[in-house]
């Protein structure tokens, strides 16, 4: 009897691990305007899940271009990125989610692509 009890407790502890929803990614906002992102500088924590939102407040279409850092990060909708997966292209209004987990610890470049000759260039840590 007690065996069987301990062996119930057991599953139910499993089953109520397994369908534990995931914990919500960590929201990091980017705004860009014409010719400048605020902040200009992102900062990621290695192995944590984000949601990197990104909107254009400006007049002209903005590119968040960051190859590799896109190339390191583990990417749940890829789809949101270019074809060569190396930007996030947001029209003007528009705001785009980007979920991903960052990949290797560093220091990463981070421009607009059409606009990095303006001054419209950061960068991105993680840690």
């Amino acid at each position: 009897m007690i065996g069987n009890t301990l062996r119930c407790g057991a599953l139910i502890i499993l089953a109520m691990s397994c369908c534990a929803a995931a914990p919500e990614p960590v929201r990091i906002d980017v705004t860009m305007i014409d010719y400048r992102f605020l902040p200009d500088h992102v900062t990621f924590e290695h192995g944590v899940h984000y949601r990197l939102h990104l909107e254009n407040r400006g007049k002209e279409t903005h590119e968040f271009t960051a190859p590799v850092f896109f190339a390191a990060a583990k990417l749940d909708n890829p789809e949101t990125l270019n074809r060569e997966r190396s930007e996030v292209v947001v029209q003007p209004g528009e705001s785009k989610d980007v979920f991903l987990t960052p990949g290797a610890p560093g220091s990463y470049d981070l421009r607009c692509g059409d606009h990095d000759w303006d001054g419209m260039v950061g960068g991105i840590t993680v840690r």
